[in-house]
């Protein structure tokens, strides 16, 4: 887990320790709406053979990192949501290649978990929520 997108140092914890109350609780709010869609998302990118380690960069303020899979508009969101994978996180310098083999190890199960990179103010970092059960 990434603390912040500039560190190169991944944590041990499941969550980044800066991620408040705050930030969770309207991640969570979000996450309700559109977690069939990520899912879903995670899949294909897995099955098409894209990454093994799908990642939605979850944000209000544009940025260069994934594809935008919908605004809020879109579902009446508070973020925008964008496919990517760990490949872009190293192209890009986000995640040192020095991390890789620890992010891969913190990595949670694609099939229970959706991996996000929330950016909101000040905080940057990587969350795993647990996708809700059927």
């Amino acid at each position: 887990m990434i603390n912040h997108s500039n560190e190169n140092t991944i944590l041990d914890d499941a969550n980044s320790p800066e991620l408040d109350k705050k930030i969770m609780g309207k991640i969570s709010e979000d996450f309700i709406i559109v977690a069939d869609h990520l899912k879903e998302a995670s899949y294909q990118i897995r099955k098409r053979g894209f990454s093994e380690h799908p990642v939605f960069v979850v944000t209000r303020t544009p940025v260069e990192v994934g594809q935008l899979l919908f605004g809020r508009g879109d579902f009446k969101t508070k973020f925008d949501y964008k496919a990517s994978f760990l490949d872009e996180f190293v192209q890009r310098n986000l995640i040192g290649e020095e991390s890789v083999e620890l992010f891969k190890e913190n990595y949670k199960n694609p099939e229970e978990y959706c991996c996000l990179f929330v950016i909101e103010n000040e905080f940057a970092g990587f969350v795993f929520v647990p996708f809700p059960e059927d």
